[in-house]
C-alpha cells in the first residue's frame, strides 16, 4: 500500500467521522490528510507529506473553521424551539379568547389564548404569535 493511499483512506475516514462530531475539527484534519495524499503522490517524501498535512490542517482549523461555524452552527442570533415561533403567523381553529382556544401553528394544533382581555378571535382568522407561555401560544389578531 502506498503512502498516498494511506493518506487518502485516513482523510476520507476523518471526513466521514465528522458526521458524528459536527464540530468541523475532523473535517479540517481530513482535508489536511487529503492534501497529504496529494503531496505523497507528488513527492514521495514522508517528511514533506507530514509537513503539508500539518500546515494544511492548521491553516484550515485557524482560517476556515471559524467561518464555517458562524455559517452553519447556531449562534446567539439564531432562534430555536419556542423562540422561533414568536412572531409567526397562525390560523385559529376554534374561537380564541383570553382563557382558551386553539390555533394551527407550524403544522401543529396549539392551545392558545388572546393577549388582550376581552378580545375574542373567530375561527379562520390569521393571528400573530406574541409569546409562548408553556404549551400555550399567546396570540394577537393585529399584525
Amino acid at each position: 500500500m502506498t503512502a498516498a493511499l494511506i493518506w487518502l483512506i485516513v482523510g476520507v475516514g476523518l471526513i466521514v467521522a465528522e458526521v458524528l462530531s459536527g464540530d468541523f475539527v475532523l473535517l479540517m484534519l481530513g482535508l489536511g490528510a487529503l492534501f497529504g495524499a496529494g503531496s505523497a503522490a507528488l513527492s514521495g517524501n514522508v517528511f514533506i507529506d507530514v509537513a503539508v498535512f500539518a500546515v494544511a490542517s492548521l491553516g484550515l482549523i485557524v482560517l476556515a473553521r471559524p467561518a464555517l461555524k458562524r455559517r452553519f452552527l447556531s449562534g446567539p442570533g439564531v432562534k430555536t424551539n419556542a423562540d422561533a415561533l414568536v412572531g409567526a403567523q397562525a390560523l385559529t381553529v376554534s374561537t380564541v379568547d383570553a382563557h382558551s382556544g386553539q390555533v394551527k401553528l407550524a403544522g401543529d394544533v396549539w392551545s392558545a389564548r388572546s393577549i388582550a382581555e376581552g378580545q375574542v378571535i373567530d375561527p379562520g382568522t390569521t393571528v400573530t404569535v406574541v409569546e409562548i407561555s408553556g404549551a400555550t401560544a399567546v396570540v394577537s389578531a393585529e399584525p
